[in-house]
């Protein structure tokens, strides 16, 4: 399991913490109107935390995931407005090779890492300070753009891990200690990390993201449970309920008023 959110979460010092944060290009404002917007496969990864810390991935959960991931999606989608389709698998564009969408999502994962170390973990880019959002698709999200006629691209990656009965077990025991003058360290339990992104086909540009990471200390306690209808739609409403326009665009909205 590609274990992407593990730095950030680690910096999540309370016991229970969620902690979310948008990023936009300097003259992005939320797609209203007629636009055509393409909701990716959502990219999704669940595991189970063993005893020694690892995570082990579950296809099981995993599927289950991102079935509730879909619903979510577009059930928040059709609320919005817009031309709206949303992509259950790699083959579900008409005319549109699914190697061509793995490409992108692939190239996507590449970006959306990059974002979420360079602009959340503090490991900041001197050539991007004070930019906003500046990093882009290219050439293969304009291809798609072109290929299907949607202007956006909407993308969904999404991690969560649970504390296996072992790992449980091992925190008892460390806090059993504790009353007899030997307390273990605090293992942790396990954790969330998400982020959406939105990208101009017509550019190639990553106009837009949010980040959501959900971490609990204490082995057990669930910070939000993907494979769930609740806790799917709550981390969709944590990352798409609100898009905020970027910051040239919010000093002439506030000039106006």
């Amino acid at each position: 399991m590609r274990r992407l959110g593990i730095a950030l979460l680690a910096s999540v010092a309370l016991s229970g913490c969620v902690q979310t944060r948008q990023y936009a290009d300097v003259e992005f404002s939320p797609p209203q109107g007629n636009y055509k917007l393409l909701v990716m496969r959502p990219d999704v990864s669940v595991g189970s935390v063993t005893t020694g810390g690892l995570v082990e991935p579950r296809a099981d959960w995993t599927e289950s995931a991102r079935a509730k991931l879909l619903a979510a999606l577009r059930a928040q989608q059709a609320a919005r407005g817009g031309d709206v389709f949303i992509m259950e698998k790699r083959s579900s564009l008409p005319g549109v090779d699914p190697e061509m969408v793995a490409e992108l999502e692939r190239l996507h994962y590449a970006v959306g890492s990059s974002i979420a170390l360079h602009k959340y973990s503090g490991d900041y880019l001197p050539t991007k300070r004070g930019k906003g959002l500046d990093w882009t698709l290219g050439e293969d999200a304009v291809a798609l753009g072109r290929r299907t006629g949607y202007d956006f691209a909407l993308f969904l990656y999404a991690e969560d891990s649970f504390a296996s009965s072992g790992r449980v077990g091992l925190q008892v025991l460390g806090i059993a200690g504790c009353f007899v003058g030997f307390c273990a360290a605090n293992i942790g339990g396990g954790g969330q990390f998400a982020y959406a992104s939105l990208a101009d086909l017509r550019t190639g540009d990553v106009v837009w993201f949010n980040i959501v990471s959900a971490r609990s200390q204490i082995a057990g306690i669930k910070m939000g449970d993907i494979r769930t209808d609740e806790g799917a739609a709550q981390l969709v409403d944590r990352l798409l309920d609100r898009m905020k326009p970027g910051r040239n665009v919010q000093r002439r909205q506030a000039k106006i008023q």
